[in-house]
Parts: C-alpha cells; structure tokens; sequence
C-alpha cells in the first residue's frame, strides 16, 4: 500500500502530465532505444514513428496518477495491458528497464521540479504498479503454457494457405511447424506475428485477431495491407505480409491473448459490429456460434469505404442464407450494391433499425472514431454500458 505522502506526490504531477505527458514518453522512448536498443525489436517501430505508443502511454500514466488512490478502476485497463505485454513476451526483468528510464526522464524533463522526493514517490508508484503486472502476466505466461497445444514466447508457425478477401484483406492459414498440437483460444482473441524486416534490421511484432473458429486444424488471421498518406507511412509489416510471405514460408506466433471475448456462457443475443479490417474477431466469433449450432440470435453489421474493400462478402452471404439465426447487412459508401448490402454507414438510426435485441451483447471493432460513435449512439439508444464490448490496441479512448 502506498503511502499518502506518496499518493499526494503523484497525484500532483497531474497538471503537468495533461499538459507535458507526450513530451515526457517521447523523452522516455528515446532515451530507452538509445541505451537499450535491443527493445526496438519488442516496441512497434511503426507505432513510434506516427507517435501512437507515446501518447497511449501518456494516457496511461496520467490515468495512473490520477487514480493512485484507488488503482482498482483501472482493473480492466490493467488486464489489457498485461495480455498486450504476454502477447509481446516482455517480461518481469523488462521492468527494471523501462522503470530507470522513466525515472530519469522524469528527471531530465521536469529538470528542478523533479525533486528527490517526488522521484522516490513515482519510484514507489512504479514498483507497485509492476507488480501488479508482472503478477497478471505470470498467470497468463503460466496458463498459456500448460494449455494443450500451448507455449510461450515465439513458435514457428508455416503457412499452408493464403486468401484474398476482398480488394485489402488477404488470410494466412497457420500450422506449428514443430508439427505439435494447435491451441484453443477463445474467439476474440489475438496472436502477435513476428517478423524480420531487412529495411530496419530488426524483428517487428504486430498483434492480429484471429479470424476463425478454434478448430484444431489450423490458426487464421486476416491482414490488411495498410498504405500510407503524406502524414504517416506505409504499414511495414502488414505489407511485408502482403508482398513476400507465400505458402510454405514461416513466421513466427505468440500464443493467443486478449479479453476482448465472445461471452459464450450466456444465451442471449449478439451483435456484431465492425468497419474494415474490424472484422476479423467478428469472423471468429461468427463462425464459433455457427460451429456450436447458432442458438443464439446473430445480427452482423459491417461497413467499408466501397464493394470492392468488403471483406469476407461472400463467405458472409452465403452464411446468412444457410443460417436462419443469423441476419447480415453490410453498408458501403461507393460502388454497386450486392444483396445483403445498403449505401451509407452504421448510424443511429441503423442501429436502432437493425440491431436492438432484448438483452444482447454488442461487440464493436473498427476505427478508433467507428467504434467511438457507435458506442455514443447504443448508449444513446439506451443499450446498458455493461453490454458493450469492444477492441482497442493501446490505452482506452472510448470515454464518451
């Protein structure tokens, strides 16, 4: 427990943090890569460079500070994160790393007013939230491990398929290569791929959902080749995915991590609803009930800039049609519209059309934006907050 003389000094870091905490975690990344530039290989070098992993964890040290009186909200958030780390393979002696550098950039960034005191008290704030962590993912290194089919660290993992869905999305069908069993995950969850990327010399993690149900036969995951703007570049490893790994190549797999999860303990209705690659956990979790007899009601909503990026159209038409629980609509903004599809986007309106059921379970993912204004809009429609579910890689923004 700690103290309140040290509960008093971090909180009163709070204005500073609102109004200096990208400045203080983009110091912190530098000063780590430049000391210990081993980590490169575990930190998404793309994420750096757009400073998305600098401001999600500016978000997460202020929302430390600020509820230093009672860590216990940030539980969820906190499990997030410890899943993202297993995913990743950090482990308990990274802490101590990470732990000297931000305390030194605290230092070297507040300069006078980072006062020995208030470096104790952040020192004291950081060690207890590490154990709490370190202690998390424990658990989840130790569960994955023992499952059957189960590991930890990296597993080479060989394609045995690859497929087009869509004009973006192409799907790689994974195997051990080791020839061992496969593990079962729960549908929602996600797989790190680690590859090597001769433009930087370095390993790359990048986490994708798993697009199908746990079958025994093999792993999918379905990535979109991200392209890049005159703001930010390409996506190195989903077109690194994209231009050369081919059937019979190999990649790299953690074991499956997440809770972003299909509730499979309830009877109720489910509502899927995803933009673009957002999909991906939907497929899962789609293809799961099916597998289990579709006892539940299914309603699937999805949206796309235009017909030609829809992913999974026909997989999806055809479910729709062999599956009376199930009721698809896709919404596309450009292009020529298919059965099952209408022009425009998930709104409001929409939703309260297509997808209110008594007592259903929504799950969002998508766009950071799609998924922010389909929350506002189901709570809006009255839809309680415990009932919906949704996917962030990162801190979570979905305050609204």
């Amino acid at each position: 427990m700690l103290s309140e003389q040290t509960r008093a000094l971090v909180k009163a870091t709070v204005p500073v943090l609102k109004e200096h905490g990208v400045t203080l975690t983009s110091h912190f990344y530098q000063r780590m890569f430049r000391h210990n530039p081993e980590l490169k290989n575990v930190f998404n070098q793309g994420h750096q460079a757009s400073g998305q992993q600098q401001q999600a964890l500016a978000g997460a040290v202020l929302g430390y500070a600020e509820h230093i009186d009672d860590p216990s909200v940030l539980a969820p958030v906190v499990m997030r994160i410890a899943h993202k780390h297993a995913s990743l393979g950090i482990r308990a002696e990274h802490y101590p790393i990470v732990g000297g550098h931000l305390l030194a950039s605290i230092r070297e960034v507040l300069g006078d007013a980072a006062s020995d005191e208030l470096i104790a008290a952040w020192a004291e704030a950081y060690g207890q939230l590490a154990d709490i962590l370190i202690a998390a993912e424990a658990d989840l290194y130790k569960t994955a491990t023992l499952a059957e089919g189960g590991w930890s660290g990296f597993r080479p993992f060989r394609v045995v398929e690859r497929g087009q869905e869509g004009s973006e999305i192409a799907s790689f069908y994974l195997v051990p290569a080791d020839g061992g069993a496969l593990p079962s995950f729960q549908p929602g969850q996600y797989v790190t791929v680690r590859v090597t990327l001769p433009a930087l010399g370095l390993a790359q993690p990048r986490q994708y959902s798993l697009s199908d149900a746990p079958n025994g036969r093999y792993l999918r995951i379905s990535v979109k080749r991200e392209t890049g703007d005159e703001l930010r570049p390409d996506g190195m490893v989903s077109n690194h995915l994209h231009a050369t790994v081919k059937t019979g190549d190999l990649i790299e797999l953690s074991a499956p991590m997440g809770d972003f999860v299909l509730h499979q303990d309830r009877d109720t209705p489910v509502v899927l609803i995803s933009a673009g690659v957002g999909q991906t956990p939907m497929m899962a979790m789609l293809n799961t009930l099916i597998a289990q007899g579709a006892k539940r009601e299914v309603v699937y909503l999805t949206a796309a800039r235009n017909a030609g990026a829809l992913a999974f159209a026909d997989t999806l038409s055809a479910l729709s049609a062999d599956t009376p629980s199930l009721a698809y609509t896709a919404f596309v903004e450009e292009g020529e519209l298919a059965p099952r599809q209408r022009a425009g986007r998930i709104d409001q309106a929409a939703l309260a059309e297509l997808a209110l059921r008594e007592g259903a379970d929504y799950y969002l993912c998508g766009p950071l934006e799609f998924m922010r204004a389909q929350k506002a809009a189901l709570l809006a429609l009255g839809v309680p907050a415990g009932r919906v579910h949704y996917e962030v890689f990162g801190s979570d923004p979905l305050t609204v």
